[in-house]
């Protein structure tokens, strides 16, 4: 089967809007060319002591992903004599996340679309905290901006109605798309989630402007309250 940017089985993405497949990253192949990519990555800097940042980083984190997912503070604390290298990962992923963001505002959006999945695990899935984004779209379902809209903790993200449709209002924006990750690496959507959701719908409605769909992004894969019939 066909794989995509980040090496989710076309066969496998979702049934339902969820990831069935094993996670990118997971597995002994997998792990194996994590080390091999991260020390290509490093070999060019010359460092005598290249594997012993590998080793550091994948104790620390585990994955390629997850280290690219890493807060930069949380890179630099991992390798506080080597902050070049630390640098050099973060820039990574900025390019990374430019590169999937930019297929976005190719197209119309739809929520469930492999542009769409493909920027979101990269930039959420691996994430510490919750963080609850919103993608504000206009009348032809394109991106007019993707905005990270609260921090919460292990476990919640505040979903504040109010400031979201204001921020849409200001946008001129006439549909909205929800997400937000669990780092519990489990996408399954919980009360509190179809809740919260179920009030912004109500509230949006009566400004004329559609909720799309709320995204659940984990390690494991995502999930789609809209597929599931729960928007």
């Amino acid at each position: 089967m066909g794989r995509g940017i980040l090496g989710l089985s076309d066969a496998g993405r979702h049934s339902g809007g969820h990831l069935e497949s094993p996670a990118p990253g997971s597995g002994f192949g997998a792990a194996t060319e994590c080390r091999a990519i991260l020390e290509s990555l490093i070999e060019p800097l010359g460092l005598a002591h290249g594997g012993a940042i590998v080793d550091e980083l994948l104790d620390e984190f585990g994955t390629l992903p997850a280290i690219l997912a890493a807060d930069p503070a949380q890179l630099h604390a991992c390798l506080p004599e080597d902050g070049h290298v630390a640098d050099l990962l973060v820039a990574m992923r900025v390019a990374m996340l430019h590169s999937l963001r930019t297929r976005l505002s190719e197209s119309p959006i739809l929520s469930t679309s492999e542009a769409l999945t493909n920027y979101l695990f990269a930039s959420m899935a691996y994430n510490g905290i919750e963080h609850l984004r919103v993608l504000f779209l206009n009348s032809s379902n394109r991106l007019l901006r993707d905005e990270l809209m609260s921090r919460g903790t292990v476990n919640q993200a505040p979903l504040y109605p109010r400031e979201i449709l204001k921020r849409a209002l200001e946008l001129g924006a006439t549909a909205l798309i929800l997400v937000h990750n669990h780092p519990s690496g489990d996408p399954t959507p919980c009360q509190a989630d179809v809740k919260a959701t179920a009030h912004l719908v109500a509230a949006a409605r009566t400004l004329d402007i559609a909720v799309h769909d709320h995204l659940i992004v984990a390690r494991t894969g995502w999930r789609s309250l809209r597929a599931e019939g729960l928007v």
